[in-house]
């Protein structure tokens, strides 16, 4: 019944928020660099933040990692509506970390941890902001990754939490994932979003000693790595918008459907976690077998983005 409720709110609250953008022209135009064609509602992901706040005010979370969501909520709305500098941006989401890391007692770790974390988490915020450009795929990836981290029996006092959070993704994408979307996340909920996901992945391991679990961002984290990689080859400013990630070349010059990618994206990582469980349970999860699947999920990738760049050039 609770989760009812709470469904009916978010619902509310989204719609609530599009009067709003609607009557502050808060939207997003297409251009040359957009996966779409129509003007739509921009921001429409602060129910992600909104999510956390009703997870603390029902006590599902803590206050600093409510703290953290809002910060860099905050911060990448009023990115949303006027483009904010790099500073701004980058420190956020430093504090937004540090806040996590409070949370999550790392600084009573080894020293030399920190910095490293740092950097991968901040990597990570900008990766899934990143790959946050067609419908659906930001919702089905947030999903299924928030699945994979319920399904493991050390977050079962936070399921109330990881449920409240999935419930914000479903009623998001009750206007996202669609042919035509009524919104679009924005910074504000990729970027919120992104830190929420990063929090329970650094949880995770710290919990099971498991790095392992870093698989269950591989697909998102392979197609960001090699695409930016890609573009500083190409020297490419890495910080502008863009169209060169492997979903976008499908939706935009092959012309697939945007849901059925992002439905793939999601799935084929959804059974990438599965496949992680597994080993972990079999207790064969080691170093060498995390090595040796990201190297071949590398190769898949590579693979599928040469061959669908050969049939760009050939159509051309």
């Amino acid at each position: 019944m609770q989760y009812s409720i709470i469904s009916v709110i978010l619902f509310i609250l989204e719609l609530v928020y599009f009067r709003i953008a609607e009557k502050f022209n808060i939207f997003d135009a297409p251009n040359d660099r957009s996966s779409h064609s129509k003007i739509t509602i921009r921001g429409g992901g602060i129910l992600f933040p909104l999510a956390v706040i009703i997870s603390f005010v029902l006590g599902y979370t803590s206050w600093a990692l409510t703290l953290a969501v809002l910060l860099v909520g905050t911060v990448s709305f009023i990115d949303d509506l006027k483009p904010l500098s790099q500073l701004p941006r980058f420190t956020s989401h430093v504090i937004g970390f540090l806040l996590v890391a409070y949370d999550l007692n790392l600084f009573n770790e080894a020293l030399w941890i920190l910095p490293i974390v740092l950097i991968l988490f901040i990597g990570w915020i900008n990766a899934f902001n990143f790959m946050d450009g067609i419908n659906g795929i930001m919702v089905f990836y947030a999903l299924s990754t928030i699945f994979s981290f319920a399904f493991l029996s050390i977050h079962e006092s936070n399921l109330p939490l990881l449920i409240t959070i999935g419930l914000s993704c479903i009623v998001f994408g009750f206007f996202n994932v669609r042919t035509t979307a009524k919104t679009f996340a924005g910074d504000v909920g990729s970027i919120s979003l992104a830190l929420f996901l990063g929090y329970f992945m650094i949880k995770t391991i710290l919990i099971t000693g498991q790095i392992g679990y870093i698989l269950f961002f591989s697909v998102y984290g392979i197609d960001a790595v090699i695409t930016i990689a890609n573009r500083i080859r190409k020297r490419e400013n890495i910080f502008e918008a863009h169209r060169s990630h492997l979903y976008q070349y499908l939706a935009n010059e092959r012309g697939y459907s945007h849901l059925v990618i992002s439905l793939i994206y999601s799935i084929v990582q959804l059974l990438i976690n599965g496949f992680v469980i597994y080993l972990d349970r079999k207790g064969t999860l080691s170093l060498f077998a995390i090595i040796e699947i990201l190297i071949i999920l590398t190769l898949f990738y590579l693979m599928v983005r040469v061959f669908v760049f050969q049939k760009i050039k050939n159509n051309n």
